[in-house]
Order: C-alpha cells, then sequence, then structure tokens
C-alpha cells in the first residue's frame, strides 16, 4: 500500500472576534479586488511552515506536538495595524513579542529534532504576521490594495492559550487539532 502524504502547518490560529475581524478584511479585499487566495484559510499567525507528513501516522505527530505543548505556557499577543513584505504579502501586525520569539525557536528546535523536519530559512529568520493577502496580488493594483487596506483598523490582543495543526483538505486548510499550552489535545473535527 502506498503511503498517503499530507501537507500540514503550525499555527497560532485566534477565535472569535479576532478570527472573525480578520476575516472580514480577508472577504472585503475579496470584495473589493477579488483577492481570494487567504480565505483559503483561517486567519493565523503560522509557527512552522507547511510541511509533508505521513497521514498514516498523523496520530503520532498529535501525540508528539502535545508532549511539546505540556511545557509551554500562554502568552500575549497584541495585533496593531497593518505592514506588507514588498508587493508580495499585505498582513496584520503583530508587537514585537520575546516570549513568541522564544516559543517559535523552541518549536522549530522540536521539529527539526523529533519530527525530523528540515530547518527553513523562515524558522531563523521568523517575522510573525497574520496574512490577510498574498499569491493573487497584482503588482500593477498594489497601490490600490494597499491604500485600501491601510485605511482598515486592527487592533487586539489575547492570550495565546493554544496552538493548532492545520491540514490541506480539498484544497483548503482546516485546523484537525488543537494543543493547550499546558499538555491537553483537543481534537478539531
Amino acid at each position: 500500500m502506498a503511503k498517503s502524504i499530507g501537507k500540514y502547518f503550525i499555527a497560532i490560529v485566534p477565535e472569535g472576534e479576532i478570527q472573525q475581524k480578520a476575516t472580514d478584511l480577508k472577504l472585503m479585499l475579496k470584495e473589493d479586488f477579488n483577492l481570494k487566495y487567504a480565505l483559503k484559510s483561517p486567519a493565523h499567525v503560522t509557527l512552522k511552515m507547511p510541511f509533508n507528513w505521513n497521514e498514516a501516522k498523523e496520530s503520532k505527530l498529535i501525540d508528539l506536538l502535545t508532549g511539546f505543548c505540556q511545557d509551554q505556557q500562554p502568552f500575549q499577543l497584541k495585533f496593531s495595524g497593518f505592514d506588507k513584505f514588498g508587493k508580495r504579502v499585505i498582513f496584520i501586525k503583530i508587537k514585537e513579542n520575546p516570549t513568541l520569539s522564544s516559543f517559535q525557536i523552541g518549536l522549530s528546535k522540536f521539529c527539526k529534532t523529533n519530527l525530523n523536519l528540515v530547518e527553513e530559512l523562515s524558522d531563523r529568520a521568523y517575522h510573525p504576521h497574520m496574512t490577510l493577502a498574498f499569491k493573487d496580488l497584482k503588482e500593477i493594483r498594489f497601490a490600490e490594495y494597499w491604500d485600501f487596506i491601510k485605511k482598515q483598523k486592527f487592533e487586539a490582543e489575547q492570550v495565546v492559550q493554544d496552538i493548532a495543526l492545520l491540514k490541506r483538505i480539498e484544497g483548503r486548510w482546516v485546523v484537525v487539532s488543537r494543543f493547550q499550552l499546558n499538555g491537553k489535545h483537543s481534537s478539531a473535527t
């Protein structure tokens, strides 16, 4: 039987009002500019970029991530305004946060050591953000997109109490598990 390889990533996926406000902004960008690629996933702050994993061993991945989160503590996260990466990505800014940086470094090391995942440039040059638009941005119209988004407001904060494992299912990213930052695991299905 052939291995079935799934695509996964690890992120902070806010719930409630923060998720709704970010999704509303994505929907406005879709409505006004037909930018829809970012709607393929819930609003999130990536901690580990997408990686391949044998789906038959998904429960092992969940167990390992549960173990990692067991010794982690909740931390504060502040979202404030917008920024961009060149003319490629528009995002909600995350206020500088040493606890988040330490958490991500620890997760990156864990992924390399315990999950045998390759350490990528994004693991070493981490720039936390919550993407609103990417991939389908057109350089010629970027000034329009940017003028629109910078007129909006986004200020929010939350205590990060869990991280999520997302899986690509039928072209969309879906939360399949959440891991409490005290070692508890809850299935999202």
